[in-house]
């Protein structure tokens, strides 16, 4: 009998060192989980995740961002307490939070385009910063909160346009607002977590990922939307600053990230309450030009037609992350690479076209990620 513990307890750490591991449902199985910005593109696949592994989920966010949108489309609401409400009303906030009572936090909620940015800086401020603190504020102010995940971005790193990846330990900054904005909020939940959650009797941890891509993203000035949008009216691709270079990646890698990290947390707070990255290999960090290319590919008769802007606001050309720490330390990697991204995407967006039933076809992608297949 003891042969056989030992045997067993050896296949589970093998399986906890395996970096394209899966969250475990055991961990997530009938655990009270809110999600911030859970109508948005990124929160509503989570609550599908969260969901499929049997979690209790309160969802917290302003209604969606576009129409069509994932959340309605998937009915995603369906199942969970369905809250609307803005970030930066603590208030309704903390309302929300006494409601809930749970055990685990994924904080998503946004305002999460750089071009939107320069508009509405006053906005992108107010949501991303001050978000943050009433969101840790809530927090601070219900007993039983034991996990939180604060997701940024990428782009909170002051931006020097290097060649090799930024680490966990490089300069917060950003030039635009919403960069700039994600810098902040990093700083925001490094101090709030020093101030008042050092006892670690709540783990904090913030999350950094890059460019992000997947079926039911509708959102403005992001390359596969404005691709299916246009492939699918029949219409040429128009793209900008074809040869900037970014982290490309299927949304299920950081949701994976988040969630392995989530869980890390509850086992051992101590080793992980700090900021983490999730990007895609070196050889997925390609110009847009390749990506738009990939796209083609998976839709016949698609154009494209290329030019830069006039007066076009600062982007970066070049971001990627150094993401040797999640890698060795959680562990976690990438499971698809980006050709395989970009098809996934693109057969979300056919089977949206086609009229299928898009939250069983949504949960069918997440399976067969999982499974491999």
């Amino acid at each position: 009998m003891g042969t056989r513990r030992c045997a067993l307890e050896e296949v589970a750490m093998s399986e906890k060192r395996d970096p394209r591991r899966l969250p475990s449902p055991s961990a997530w199985k009938g655990r009270r989980v809110l999600v911030t910005g859970h109508t948005g593109f990124k929160g509503a696949w989570l609550v599908l995740w969260l969901q499929s592994m049997g979690a209790e989920v309160t969802g917290y966010a302003l209604a969606p961002p576009s129409e069509p949108n994932l959340f309605t489309v998937a009915d995603v609401g369906r199942g969970i307490a369905h809250h609307i409400g803005d970030v930066c009303d603590l208030d309704a906030l903390q309302e929300c939070m006494r409601q809930a009572q749970p055990e685990m936090v994924l904080h998503l909620a946004a305002q999460s385009l750089v071009r939107r940015s320069y508009r509405e800086p006053v906005l992108t401020y107010a949501t991303n910063v001050m978000g943050t603190v009433n969101l840790l504020e809530a927090v601070r102010q219900v007993r039983g909160v034991r996990a939180v995940v604060v997701v940024t971005s990428d782009k909170c790193y002051e931006n020097r346009e290097w060649i090799w990846g930024y680490r966990e330990t490089d300069a917060m900054g950003g030039h635009d607002p919403y960069s700039n904005s994600k810098g902040c909020a990093e700083l925001v939940t490094s101090a709030l977590r020093r101030s008042f959650f050092a006892d670690r009797s709540t783990a904090i941890a913030s999350a950094r990922a890059g460019n992000v891509i997947g079926g039911g993203d509708w959102a403005e000035d992001r390359l596969l939307p404005d691709a299916m949008r246009a492939f699918s009216a029949g219409r040429a691709l128009e793209v900008r600053s074809p040869d900037a270079i970014r982290p490309w990646q299927h949304v299920f890698e950081p949701l994976r990230g988040y969630l392995l990290l989530a869980e890390a947390l509850i086992e051992d707070p101590d080793a992980f309450c700090e900021g983490w990255n999730f990007g895609p290999e070196d050889a997925d960090c390609r110009p847009v030009r390749e990506v738009v290319d990939l796209a083609v590919s998976c839709w016949p008769g698609a154009r494209v037609e290329y030019h830069t802007p006039v007066d076009a606001p600062h982007e970066a050309h070049f971001l990627k992350l150094d993401c040797t720490k999640a890698q060795q330390r959680l562990p976690w990697q990438p499971r698809w690479r980006l050709p395989e991204a970009v098809a996934r995407s693109a057969s979300w967006y056919g089977a949206y076209a086609q009229a299928h039933d898009m939250r069983a076809f949504s949960l069918g992608q997440l399976a067969a990620y999982g499974s491999g297949a």
